[in-house]
């Protein structure tokens, strides 16, 4: 048998709950909710948004781009840095 089989073998199961598992599963779930947290940003920041492409766009790219509208139309420019 592999040195690592023997090894688990005589291994507690109370050792693999509480220093393998449970971490790992507790790590998972933390990143899950932080996900989600996030997306219930974005997605309150698109719904305040006129227009949310554009708000899309400046998520992404930073504030590099102003939107002007005129007659209907959107345009967008460089941002005066």
């Amino acid at each position: 048998m592999s040195t690592l089989a023997v090894f688990i073998n005589h291994l507690p199961g109370w050792i693999l709950w509480t220093g393998i598992f449970l971490p790992v599963t507790t790590l998972l779930l933390l990143i899950i909710t932080a996900l989600i947290y996030k997306l219930q940003q974005v997605e309150k920041e698109l719904s305040v948004a006129r227009d949310p492409g554009v708000t899309a766009s400046q998520l992404c790219h930073g504030q590099r781009y102003r939107s002007t509208r005129t007659a209907g139309h959107t345009t967008h420019t460089r941002a005066k840095d």
